[in-house]
């Protein structure tokens, strides 16, 4: 990544584009967007003229769309192309971005009751980026909580219980600190024992999950004490950063280069799984 490219240019709004066109494959797993279908594909074929592909989702049922426009994979529009002519290499597994292998047949459930929470935005835009596909299967919504100084007030009011389970991510969760005496004092209260999990990671912020070598750099900036750690951060970098708008988007450009679970730390990978675990697993 090229720090030093990124300015003014990059601000100006883009230009219209084509979907990307991509080939429909067995087990691809996409969204038709006028019914809200979730399936994997199971077959296309021919009939009347054109195209047409067939999606089976989590419980085996399938129903047939015309290729073209109107398809999510990955969240992302695409328009649905007849399958690539069959090559001799052999096709790997599709994997979601947290590294399992997309199951044919599943779909998104309807939201159940369980949460995850976590402490802002950018923390919810990263673990949606990686986790998003699984959480959709499991139907576990993620919302951000813009900060934790109220979390027992916040639980409280949640109400939680056996079917209604909170799984929460905190930054900066070390021994000692503000965060620690929280949850502490969080898991004391009245229903938190066996449906409240309170997990973090050590950063200072989520931005320091994402590994240093996805970015073209040997370590995270040192921000000098008394200095706002987000600021120091874009300063370092070369980047704007006097206003919320220049952290919202320089922020977009850490998350941009996040492609999958291996650009994240391991420290905040097993906090993720641990949390989707507790609120999934009976």
């Amino acid at each position: 990544m090229q720090y030093n490219s990124w300015g003014p240019q990059d601000l100006t709004a883009p230009a219209r584009k084509e979907l990307p066109e991509v080939h429909a494959e067995r087990a691809m797993v996409l969204e038709e967007v006028q019914s809200g279908w979730v399936g994997a594909v199971t077959r296309i074929e021919k009939s009347g003229g054109m195209h047409l592909v067939a999606l089976e989702d989590r419980r085996g049922k399938s129903r047939s769309f015309p290729l073209g426009y109107g398809f999510l994979l990955d969240g992302a529009p695409i328009r649905l192309m007849p399958p690539a002519p069959r090559s001799q290499a052999p096709v790997p597994a599709a994997r979601t971005a947290s590294g399992s292998v997309k199951l044919s047949g599943q779909r998104a459930q309807v939201a159940k009751a369980s949460r995850i929470w976590v402490e802002g935005k950018h923390d919810a835009e990263l673990v949606e980026k990686v986790w998003g596909d699984d959480l959709r299967i499991e139907g576990i919504v993620v919302e951000p909580l813009h900060g934790i100084d109220d979390l027992p007030g916040a639980i409280a009011a949640f109400g939680p219980g056996p079917q209604r389970r909170l799984g929460i991510l905190v930054d900066h969760l070390v021994a000692h600190s503000k965060e620690s005496r929280i949850a502490e004092q969080v898991m004391r209260g009245p229903g938190a024992a066996g449906n409240v999990i309170i997990v973090g990671h050590p950063y200072i912020d989520v931005w320091q999950a994402i590994k240093p070598s996805v970015l073209g750099i040997e370590k995270w900036p040192v921000v000098p004490r008394g200095q706002d750690w987000k600021t120091g951060i874009l300063t370092a970098f070369g980047w704007p950063h006097a206003t919320k708008e220049d952290v919202g988007l320089g922020w977009q450009k850490l998350l941009g280069a996040v492609r999958n679970y291996a650009d994240l730390e391991p420290s905040l990978l097993g906090r993720v799984e641990e949390v989707i675990d507790f609120l999934t697993v009976d």
